[in-house]
């Protein structure tokens, strides 16, 4: 199938680029055909797992007596991406054995922890990626034939450290991943996917408890002045509802949800992926509670016009309403049980960045107290 450069994203044209995996499986095909045929080529075919055939420009060939080592320089598209640009190497060598053998060089980060899709103390190869590898060197490789294919990325140290891999316990590099083979322009789903990693790793070390925090003020708030442990730590950007469910399906059973205002009292109406492209609502929110309060009806008219949750606070407390938090922060853990269809115990914790936290429900602080026999 003919490979379909551009996607429209939110109405704008963006480019797709290719994944680590698709590199990998490029470059060490490229290497093998020049090590079997004697002869340089400078770009290589392959098949993605999303059914488009690709073509990749292939860089930096080096010679030896029986190897041949090149590169694919990753073109991410317009996703933003911190391995966009990086250098996949490939240096395939002939051996004695018939097979296709794969080893992990420099850059390629060392899986330290369960939970992934790659066994402890093993490289970062991903199951998709070796796959693509195996099939594509395993077409141009004659009967009867072996060869070992040593990937590295002299990047990959340093540019790991912009990615998830630190938290998710790869060490000293980036992963080789990807199950379609194209990146997608801003793609949700790989978004999604990094942050449930970090959940399925928590259940795979036994945890049951997790707490969850959309953004870093939560996650410095939860450390700061709850004094969490940041292992039990797991973000969940915009996809609060997403997150829930997948705590579900990892078996988790409390979770302590610890969010700002203006992003939590969105889920206590209902509303799980909380992108204000998506949905805001907020004042509206704000000021049904409020009314709830007995709030005037010059209150109520201030509050429907205000335009930051900041906004809204100070006419609260200038109206003397200050017990809506607690009734929001109750709202949120009764929403977010009955979006896990009761199967998570669940506390909410709310904060803003002037005031500090403003209210917790009693099950968060049973939860929090749970939590501190972690450390």
């Amino acid at each position: 199938m003919e490979f379909q450069p551009y996607a429209i994203v939110n109405g704008k044209k963006m480019r797709r680029g290719f994944t680590t995996g698709s590199c990998a499986a490029a470059a060490s095909k490229a290497a093998t055909m020049m090590l079997i045929e004697n002869r340089d080529i400078y770009s290589i075919e392959i098949d993605t797992p999303r059914g488009w055939r690709i073509t990749l420009p292939i860089q930096q060939i080096e010679r030896s007596s029986n190897a041949v080592k090149c590169c694919v320089v990753k073109d991410g598209g317009d996703d933003p991406d911190a391995t966009h640009g990086i250098h996949i190497y490939a240096g395939v060598r002939l051996i004695d054995k018939e097979g296709i053998v794969i080893k992990a060089g420099e850059g390629i980060g060392t899986v330290t922890r369960p939970g992934l899709q790659v066994e402890v103390g093993q490289p970062a190869i991903n199951p998709v990626p070796r796959q693509m590898i195996l099939k594509e060197v395993g077409e141009v490789l004659p009967k009867g034939k072996g060869v070992e294919i040593t990937l590295s990325i002299p990047e990959g140290v340093e540019v790991a450290k912009k990615t998830f891999n630190p938290r998710l316990g790869i060490s000293g590099g980036i992963s080789i991943l990807g199950t379609s083979g194209i990146v997608e322009p801003m793609s949700e789903e790989a978004w999604r996917e990094s942050l449930a990693l970090e959940l399925s790793m928590l259940a795979a070390a036994g945890h049951k408890k997790v707490v969850l925090v959309p953004g870093n003020y939560g996650e410095q708030l939860a450390i700061e002045s709850l004094h969490i442990h940041k292992d039990i730590i797991v973000r969940t950007s915009n996809f609060i509802g997403y997150m829930l469910e997948k705590c579900v399906e990892y078996g988790f059973e409390k979770v302590l949800l610890i969010g700002h205002l203006g992003k939590l009292v969105k889920v206590a109406a209902g509303i799980f992926y909380t992108h204000s492209h998506m949905a805001d609502a907020r004042a509206e929110i704000m000021t049904a509670y409020a009314a709830a309060q007995g709030a005037d009806r010059d209150t109520v008219k201030a509050l429907l016009n205000s335009n930051t949750t900041e906004e809204a606070v100070q006419l609260l407390e200038q109206a003397g309403i200050t017990g809506i938090y607690g009734m929001i922060a109750r709202r949120v853990s009764e929403r977010c049980r009955q979006k896990s269809g009761c199967k998570l115990q669940m506390g909410t914790v709310i904060f803003t960045l002037e005031k500090g936290i403003l209210a917790m429900d009693d099950t968060a602080k049973s939860i929090l107290q749970e939590l501190k026999q972690y450390e």
